[in-house]
């Protein structure tokens, strides 16, 4: 069923956000330190491994499939919301590394790209 994609998309977002605060306190932060994120890897994570083993039926396959592509306009509306004015005034320790972290992204582009070519060749 359905509700089973959700309740998986539920608890995967508990354990993110779980994981996230713990790191916060490892590192003295106040706030989740990507608690999102850990979530969303480990629904991608999860979701590929159930289906390698056909452990998921269809309709709780719908329903990841359906929460997987609300979770990236959820995202964007929680980062609507963080203070980028008080991130700003905090050092730009934050602003360096969020560039550093883009250009790497554009930087490995084409090897995932290379990469991706490497296991549709092999499959074929």
């Amino acid at each position: 069923m359905k509700i089973y994609g959700v309740g998986i998309l539920a608890a995967c977002f508990l354990i993110g956000h779980i994981v996230g605060d713990y790191l916060g306190k490892l590192f003295h932060l106040t706030g989740n330190l990507g608690g999102v994120g850990f979530a969303m890897l480990i629904l991608v994570v999860g979701n590929d491994y159930f289906k390698k083993k056909n452990l998921i039926p269809t309709e709780t396959e719908n329903g990841i499939l359906f929460w997987s592509t609300m979770y990236i306009p959820v995202v964007v509306a929680m980062s609507a919301t963080q203070n980028v004015k008080a991130a700003l005034s905090g050092g730009w320790v934050a602003v360096l590394v969020g560039i550093i972290a883009t250009i790497a992204c554009y930087l490995l582009i084409p090897v995932m790209s290379k990469l991706s070519k490497n296991t549709t060749n092999t499959k074929n």
